[in-house]
C-alpha cells in the first residue's frame, strides 16, 4: 500500500530536498511535508512543487504536533549532519543527531498513524581500522567501535531506531547504510577534500573507495519510501577506487607526508574552513571502507546505474584539473615504462650472475 502522507526530515539540503521533490510528482501520495530549521534556498523551493514546507526543529517536542496533526504515516529521517562546521560545532552537531533523533522518534511513537520509518544511515558505523574486513556485510559490526563524530551519532541513532522499532512492531522500519555519496550536486566531506588543488594523504596508506551517484542515493530513498523493504541494506556502487586513483583521475596533486605532520595540516585546514580531517575522517583516508551490496541487489531490489568508477567520473566533470588528465596519463605511463625497463634490466643482470650449472660429471662425484 503506496503511503498517503509522507514527512522528510533535512528539506533543506540537497538531497533531502530532492527526495520531496521526487515524492510530490506521484500523484498517489496525497500530502509530501518538508521539515527543516531553515527554509530551503528558492531554487530549492521551485523545485520541491506541492511540497509543504514547515519550518520546525525536530528537537523540539512540537514536532510530535506536526505528525499528529497531519496523520503522517511514512516517516523518512534525512536531518543528520556529518559536518560539524555545518551544524555550527560539534556540540549542536551532536544534539541536532542525537537528540533530534530521539525526539522525532518519541513523536512517532505516540502517533497511531505512523506506519512506516526510514532512515538514511551511513556506512560509517562499520568503522575504519587496519582489522578491517575486506567488505563488510550488514550482519557485521565495527572492529573498531567509532569513538566520536559523525560515525559515532550514527552508532546512537541506529540504536535508538532498533528500540524504537521493538516498541512499535507495527512500524515498517527501513535502515539505508549509505557510503560515500558523489555528483555533481552534493557537497560533503570527501567532496571538499577531493576539491582541494593539492591534496596531503598519510604517507603508506592507499584507501579503498566506494561510492554512490547522487542519483541513485535518490532512487533508493525514493524505492525505500514507497516500497515494503524492513531492515538493513548497504547501498553503494559496485567495485572500488584507490584514493590515489580519485585523486589523480580529478587532475589533483596528491601529496603524501608523514601522519604526525599530516595532524598539523588537519588543523590548519579546519581552522580555515578547507576540509574537516577529524580523527574519524583520517581513520577513513588511511583504512578506507566498502561493503557488501547482494542485499540491495538480491532483496531490495536495486543495482545502481553507476559504478564507483562512472560515478566518479560524472562528479570530474565539474571539477577544473589542477593537471590535466592526459599530462598525468602520459607520465604514469613514462613512469610505468622506466619500471618495466628497469624490472627488466634487473632480470636480465640476475640472469648473467647466476651461477652456471656443474657438469654431469662434476655433479656425479659431489652426488658420490
Amino acid at each position: 500500500m503506496p503511503p498517503a502522507v509522507v514527512l522528510v526530515t533535512g528539506v533543506s539540503r540537497w538531497l533531502g530536498g530532492a527526495l520531496a521533490a521526487e515524492l510530490a510528482t506521484d500523484p498517489s501520495i496525497e500530502r509530501v511535508i518538508g521539515v527543516d530549521t531553515v527554509p530551503p534556498s528558492a531554487e530549492m523551493l521551485r523545485r520541491l512543487g506541492r511540497t509543504e514546507f514547515v519550518r520546525a526543529d525536530i528537537r523540539n517536542p512540537l514536532i510530535g504536533k506536526v505528525i499528529a496533526n497531519a496523520s503522517v504515516d511514512t516517516v523518512v529521517h534525512m536531518n543528520i549532519s556529518s559536518t560539524p562546521a555545518g551544524a555550527g560545532g560539534r556540540g549542536p552537531m551532536k544534539e541536532l543527531n542525537v537528540i533530534g533523533t530521539m525526539q522525532l522518534l518519541a513523536a512517532c511513537q505516540r502517533a497511531a498513524s505512523v506506519r512506516r520509518f526510514v532512515l538514511k544511515s551511513t556506512s560509517a558505523v562499520y568503522g575504519a581500522s587496519s582489522r578491517d574486513p575486506a567488505v563488510f556485510t550488514e550482519k557485521m559490526q565495527a572492529r573498531r567501535v567509532p569513538s566520536g563524530g559523525f560515525a559515532r551519532d550514527s552508532v546512537d541513532i541506529e540504536g535508538y531506531v532498533r528500540s524504537f522499532a521493538r516498541r512499535r512492531p507495527d512500524v515498517d522500519v527501513a535502515m539505508l547504510r549509505f557510503t560515500n555519496f558523489i555528483g555533481p550536486s552534493i557537497d560533503s566531506l570527501l567532496t571538499g577534500f577531493f576539491r582541494m588543488p593539492v591534496v596531503p594523504t598519510a604517507l603508506g596508506y592507499d584507501a579503498r573507495v566506494q561510492l554512490l551517484h547522487e542519483d541513485d542515493a535518490l532512487a533508493v530513498l525514493v524505492r525505500a519510501t514507497t516500497g515494503q523493504f524492513t531492515g538493513t541494506v548497504n547501498v553503494g556502487g559496485e567495485g572500488t577506487l584507490l584514493l590515489s586513483q580519485c585523486i589523480r583521475r580529478l587532475g589533483r596533486v596528491h601529496v603524501p607526508i608523514p601522519s604526525p605532520a599530516l595532524g598539523s595540516v588537519g588543523r590548519f585546514s579546519r581552522r580555515f574552513g578547507f576540509v574537516d580531517y577529524s580523527p574519524e575522517q583520517m581513520r577513513f583516508l588511511n583504512f578506507g571502507r566498502v561493503v557488501d551490496t547482494t542485499v540491495l541487489r538480491e532483496e531490495f531490489g536495486y543495482t545502481p546505474r553507476y559504478s564507483t568508477a562512472a560515478a566518479l567520473a560524472d562528479y570530474a566533470r565539474t571539477v577544473d584539473p589542477v593537471i590535466p588528465p592526459d599530462v598525468i596519463s602520459a607520465v604514469t605511463d613514462r613512469l610505468l615504462g622506466v619500471v618495466d625497463r628497469v624490472g627488466d634490466g634487473a632480470a636480465a643482470v640476475g640472469e648473467r650472475l647466476r651461477p652456471a650449472p656443474p657438469a654431469p660429471g662434476l655433479r656425479a662425484v659431489r652426488d658420490a
